[in-house]
């Protein structure tokens, strides 16, 4: 069994949400007064203690993705996509 200590994402954030938290962290910096409060303000319909929680699991997905516990995708490399496209191509002029 794989148990984390690691918080669940909030299921009750949509994308849209998500990424107007991602803009309001950008907007109200560490050192902005109130800064919970009017990011929760600008997400909308969320808590200050939400918006905390959300928070914590952002900076353990990023310690996650440091430390390398994330893997990353696996990217074709340029010359494979260009030389498929290229196929593809050449299969619709037969």
């Amino acid at each position: 069994m794989g148990s984390s200590s690691f918080p669940l994402p909030n299921s009750n954030w949509s994308e849209q949400k998500n990424k107007l938290f991602e803009n309001a962290l950008a907007i109200y910096d560490k050192d902005s007064p109130d800064r919970w409060r009017n990011i929760a303000r600008f997400v909308g319909e969320t808590t200050e203690e939400e918006v905390k929680k959300q928070y914590e699991i952002l900076l353990d997905d990023i310690k996650r993705i440091e430390s390398d516990q994330v893997p990353l995708p696996n990217y074709k490399n340029h010359e494979e996509s260009i030389k498929e496209n290229s196929n593809m191509s050449n299969e619709g002029d037969r």
